[in-house]
């Protein structure tokens, strides 16, 4: 260090500026070396280990800016920090006589534009569970592939087939450990042998148990219709049809959800995935011609006047995202 810095007074003015950038790096680096090790020279032997191994970097989820943003935005009031962005999504699950339904929408929006239009948002996690996610659909996809992997290794340990509560009890806590800056809402449903359950976990961990639920942006007008005509003990035809107008519903409700109705139906014997059972938004098809000839009804008089218009005021009708 003595020597790097006697190198850099001797040099004088006569140092070029691409080598005088790199030293002053190694210089700061040199310094930051020398205030840790100050610092952690009172530190125990095997303290310093721990503390080693807990500055190392490791995979996964990283939010170390997060605690940054907070102090910025209390010492600076005007600072805008990024916030948490609605859903887009509309999600629903149901318990009917023989088992669970789930359902959603297919559309991805990235801030107000489409980004895709047949977006599959029921995530398999065991052969008699699935999962429907809103929210980032990054986050819900690995954390539900991660669930699924885990409960396949669960499932061939004790060689018994996993249960709901287990896949819930997985997902909460993985939520939970990053206090929902893992934007993912999600609806648990499955057969076990306790017999149909589902749950919604939402993205802080929160969860609950219900016999019918909705998440997503677009759970307002879901839950509308569930609350209004959900009955217990359903047959699958009724259970289907309500399920649909739930959705549906939350699909004209919401300019984040579109596209078509997508459906997992799961019983005892096993689960079956309905792809496009309804597309609300299919474009009406206009007639291609008028059936009479041309000339049925005569023109008498012919008049072309020019308007003269001035443009007052106009308005956008734009997604809410936050």
């Amino acid at each position: 260090m003595c020597s790097l810095l006697f190198w850099l007074s001797c040099s004088g003015p006569y140092l070029p500026l691409c080598c005088a950038w790199e030293l002053q790096s190694a210089v700061l680096a040199a310094i930051e070396w020398m205030y840790r090790e100050r610092m952690t020279s009172s530190i125990p032997p095997s303290s310093k280990r721990m503390l080693k191994s807990a500055q190392e970097p490791r995979g996964g989820f990283s939010f170390e800016n997060c605690q940054r943003n907070a102090s910025l935005e209390r010492v600076l009031p005007g600072l805008r920090v990024p916030h948490a962005r609605k859903t887009g999504t509309t999600i629903a699950g149901l318990v009917f006589r023989d088992g669970v339904i789930l359902g959603a929408d297919t559309r991805a929006t990235n801030d107000s534009v489409v980004a895709d239009k047949n977006c599959e948002k029921i995530h398999f996690i065991a052969p008699k569970i699935y999962c429907c996610g809103a929210g980032v659909a990054a986050d819900a996809e690995m954390t539900t592939r991660m669930a699924a992997s885990n409960m396949e290794l669960h499932a061939m340990s004790t060689g018994r087939e996993p249960r709901v509560a287990t896949v819930t009890r997985l997902l909460r806590q993985t939520l939970f450990r990053y206090r929902g800056h893992v934007g993912a809402s999600l609806i648990v449903g499955g057969v076990d042998l306790t017999g149909p359950q589902l749950y919604g976990v939402h993205p802080h961990g929160s969860y609950s148990r219900l016999p019918f639920t909705a998440l997503g942006s677009g759970q307002d007008g879901a839950l509308a219709v569930l609350e209004d005509r959900f009955q217990p003990n359903m047959t699958l035809e009724a259970a289907q049809g309500l399920l649909v107008e739930a959705i549906t519903a939350g699909i004209l409700g919401d300019l984040g959800s579109g596209g078509s109705v997508d459906a997992c139906v799961i019983t005892a014997s096993g689960a079956q995935l309905l792809q496009t059972l309804s597309s609300p938004t299919e474009p009406i098809k206009r007639p291609d011609g008028y059936r009479f000839a041309p000339g049925t009804t005569a023109i008498l008089t012919q008049t072309v006047k020019s308007l003269n218009l001035e443009l007052l005021e106009e308005t956008v009708q734009a997604m809410e995202v936050e």
